[in-house]
């Protein structure tokens, strides 16, 4: 059985100045850039090429996503919160603020199913227009990475915490790297909310 050493998994590479989890997440969120870059991209080119574009407060609800964006924005507070308490070594506080940020995540998916609901109660889908289009496309994609992240959350709160007993300097790595994926997923919705429910 092969005893191989995984370098610079706690230290940083010599190199890139990073850890290989860092600088693997930062590679997957380069990615995710050129993913949602892209649908923006396709959002632009449909309203430039429309004759009519609808004004997204008036077919949106606009409060509730305002609510949902201060439940995301204050997600990534605790997720911070959370990295933060396992590097002063207080491990019960990570689990506060890991439990808070999960739960916040389970927030903003209840208000976006209502928001979803209100639209499918009313015959209003995919296929009702270009702007429901891309604006249920944009979303339910942002709302899968919303779940994913929750996944992993769960994950480093329950089964993947033991590596704190054995290796805390790795699992606050984890903790770190999955914290720059939630600071995405909360960004891409900072621009989704004006494009989409305000301009």
């Amino acid at each position: 059985m092969s005893t191989a050493i995984i370098h610079y998994i706690d230290e940083p590479h010599p190199v890139t100045g990073v850890t290989n989890s860092k600088l693997g997440i930062w590679l997957f969120l380069a990615s995710e850039v050129m993913l949602f870059g892209a649908l923006f991209s396709a959002y632009i080119l449909l309203r430039t090429g429309s004759d009519v574009w609808p004004h997204g407060s008036t077919l949106l609800n606009v409060p509730l996503a305002t609510l949902n964006t201060i439940v995301l924005i204050t997600s990534s507070v605790t997720m911070v919160m959370a990295w933060a308490s396992l590097a002063m070594n207080r491990f019960s506080r990570y689990q506060l603020y890991m439990s808070l940020t999960i739960l916040l995540s389970f927030v903003f998916l209840v208000v976006k199913g209502f928001e979803y609901g209100h639209k499918f109660e009313h015959h209003i889908t995919p296929a009702t227009s270009s702007f429901y289009a891309i604006y249920f496309t944009m979303t339910g994609l942002h709302g899968l990475h919303i779940i994913g992240g929750i996944i992993v959350n769960l994950y480093l709160l329950l089964w993947g915490s033991r590596l704190w007993q054995t290796n805390p300097k790795q699992f606050t790595g984890r903790v770190e790297a999955a914290g720059l994926y939630w600071h995405f997923v909360d960004l891409v919705w900072i621009f989704l909310f004006p494009v989409l429910y305000l301009l």
